[in-house]
Formats: structure tokens, C-alpha cells, sequence
């Protein structure tokens, strides 16, 4: 697009970049699940950092997990699930994005197919969600078209 003078109009921010990161998308769909779809989000969370992430993340209210650092997933109380915050949730994925960035597809990839959950995000959260897991996958829209 030009303007009238015929330089350029500034692009304008992709909504991937300006609504929502990876981590703000799983804190948001956290603070949407019910207690035992939290539990369960947050002990694979949990799973995929060490045991010096579980101290210190989180201002370490995480610490008690210590025990179980290296389980896959750790089984979370349904009280530990309500009293997480979507900010120490958000903290965890950064993390974890990080340090395993396949969990964390992985997890997008499950919140996709969750009905209940993508109708509490949302469509413009969807559509993010699912724009960011076809570009780690590398599926661009363009490459199917010929021109």
C-alpha cells in the first residue's frame, strides 16, 4: 500500500506479534480450564523443567514438586491448581519454550483440538494458536498455491 506522497505505508504488526505470544496463549487457556484440566496442564508443565526450574520459577511456589522433578508428569492437587496463577503458568512455558520447545507444540497442538477450551479463547486466539503451530511445522498457505 502507498500513501498519497507515494513512499510506503509502514507494514503493520503481524497479530501473532502483538496479541499473543506462545507463553501469554497457554497462561490464557490456563486461567479457562476447569481445576482438573489445569492439573493436568500444569504437571505436564512442571514435567518438563529441572529441579532447579521447579525452586526457582514461579517465586518457588513449585519447590514442593522437588521430589518428582524427573517424572514426565507430575500429579498436581486440584487446590495447587486453583491457587496457580496464569502469571507462574505463563513463567513455566516461557521456560519450558526455551528448554523443550516440542512440549510446547505439543500443548498448543492438544488446546487446539479441546473444543470447550478454544471456545473459552476464542476464534482470534485460535486462529494465532493455530497460525503459530503450522509455522513451527513449516506450512505456509502461500507454498500451496501457484502462482
Amino acid at each position: 500500500m502507498s500513501r498519497r506522497d507515494g513512499s510506503a505505508a509502514p507494514a503493520a504488526e503481524s497479530p501473532s506479534k502483538e496479541l499473543a505470544s506462545v507463553p501469554a496463549l497457554i497462561a490464557s487457556a490456563f486461567g479457562k480450564l476447569n481445576l482438573e484440566r489445569r492439573a493436568r496442564l500444569l504437571g505436564r508443565l512442571l514435567g518438563s523443567v529441572g529441579p532447579l526450574a521447579l525452586v526457582v520459577i514461579g517465586g518457588g511456589v513449585f519447590a514442593k514438586y522437588l521430589r518428582n522433578a524427573r517424572w514426565p508428569e507430575i500429579p498436581i492437587s486440584l487446590e495447587d491448581a486453583a491457587r496457580a496463577t496464569s502469571s507462574q503458568v505463563f513463567d513455566i512455558v516461557r521456560y519450558a519454550k526455551q528448554s523443550n520447545p516440542q512440549l510446547v507444540d505439543a500443548l498448543l497442538a492438544a488446546l487446539l483440538q479441546d473444543g470447550v477450551t478454544m471456545t473459552a479463547l476464542g476464534v482470534s486466539v485460535a486462529a494465532i494458536t493455530i497460525k503459530h503451530v503450522s509455522d513451527r511445522r513449516g506450512w505456509k498457505p502461500e507454498s500451496s498455491i501457484k502462482k
